[in-house]
C-alpha cells in the first residue's frame, strides 16, 4: 500500500485567531510547508452520514481575495461534482450560479463573466 500525507499547521495569536497557516505534502516537490491565507476543508463522515468541515482563514485575508476564493472554490466543487457523478446539466447551473454571485460582489472583471 502506497500512503500519502498532507499536515496542516495552524499558528494562533493570543486570541486564538489564525496568524499563520501552512501547509505541506508528502508528494510536493517543495522542501519547506507553503503559507496561505485561506482554506476550506470537507470531509465524508460515513457512519454519521455528514459532512465535517474546518474552514480557517489569517486576519490578514483580503475581502477582495476571500471573495475570489469563494467564487474559486464553487467554481471547483462543481468541477470536482461533475467528475464524481457525471450531472454535468446541474455542474452547469452551479457554474452560472457562481458566475452571478462573483458578479454581484464585482469579482470577476466583465470579460471574465462574459465567459460563462
Amino acid at each position: 500500500m502506497n500512503t500519502k500525507e498532507i499536515k496542516i499547521t495552524v499558528e494562533l495569536d493570543e486570541q486564538k485567531i489564525p496568524s499563520n497557516i501552512l501547509w505541506e505534502a508528502t508528494d510536493s516537490n517543495d522542501n519547506e510547508p507553503l503559507a496561505c491565507k485561506a482554506m476550506i476543508m470537507a470531509m465524508w463522515d460515513q457512519q454519521l452520514s455528514n459532512s465535517l468541515r474546518l474552514d480557517l482563514w489569517t486576519k490578514e485575508m483580503p475581502i477582495a481575495e476571500m471573495k475570489r476564493f469563494y467564487f474559486e472554490t464553487l467554481m471547483t466543487m462543481a468541477d470536482s461534482f461533475e467528475r464524481a457523478t457525471g450531472e454535468s446539466q446541474i455542474c452547469k447551473e452551479w457554474r452560472s450560479f457562481a458566475h452571478n454571485i462573483a458578479e454581484k460582489m464585482e469579482v470577476l472583471k466583465k470579460e471574465e463573466g462574459e465567459k460563462k
